[in-house]
């Protein structure tokens, strides 16, 4: 005859499965594409975090309202994951903006390699990361770096572009719509103050305990 647990040592041990679920779990950040913007594709952050949860996404953080969610997951595929999160979305709210996903590994290395890192005078409001989807062909990154946009510098490193605005962002020169037809890849943009405290909120949900 099978020996049963009693009801309480079942419940004293879900604390501790629970737990190595958790340790099971990768944290990943998530950068929703044009997400209330305008007055358009409006989403409330705590209905994002409910729809995340309600996808198996754990423990999800938003910060601002541009669709910036940092979460643990047991899915291993990025684009399993993003077309996951983006069916969701679709569902719940009517539209399907492109979710951008990167780990917090790659997030420390886009802020490694900035460009600009040892120059004078840079002001982060005024450095923008585009995440991009993919990584562009060869052609495309060429075609995009060729593009006339002074006082604005663009540069591009394999699926991150790094736009300085040393005027501000409020009438670039650049055209983001002009540049992301050339890429042939989707992207969404985070100022450098925005990509710091996403790392920041990661590496909390990183940590034990």
């Amino acid at each position: 005859m099978r020996r049963r647990l009693p009801l309480s040592a079942l419940a004293s041990r879900l604390p501790a499965h629970r737990d190595m679920l958790e340790r099971d779990m990768a944290v990943v950040i998530s950068l929703l594409r044009g997400v209330n913007v305008g007055g358009h594709h409006m989403i409330k952050m705590d209905a994002l975090r409910t729809l995340y949860e309600s996808l198996g996404l754990r423990g999800a953080q938003t910060y601002l309202q541009s669709g910036n969610v940092v979460f643990k997951t047991q899915e291993r595929d990025l684009v399993r994951l993003s077309k996951k999160i983006e069916d969701g979305i679709e569902r719940t709210f009517g539209f399907r903006p492109a979710v951008i996903v990167r780990t917090p590994s790659e997030l420390r290395s886009v802020i490694a390699r900035n460009p600009f890192a040892k120059r004078r005078g840079i002001e982060p409001n005024r450095l923008l990361v585009t995440f991009l989807a993919g990584v562009p062909s060869p052609e495309a990154r060429d075609k995009a770096l060729n593009l006339k946009t002074d006082p604005e510098e663009l540069r591009l490193d394999g699926r991150e572009f790094y736009i300085y605005f040393p005027s501000g962002m409020a009438r670039p020169k650049v055209s983001w719509v002009s540049i992301e037809k050339m890429l042939q890849t989707p992207g969404t943009g985070r100022n450098w103050n925005t990509v710091t405290k996403l790392l920041e909120i990661a590496e909390k949900l990183e940590a034990p305990g």
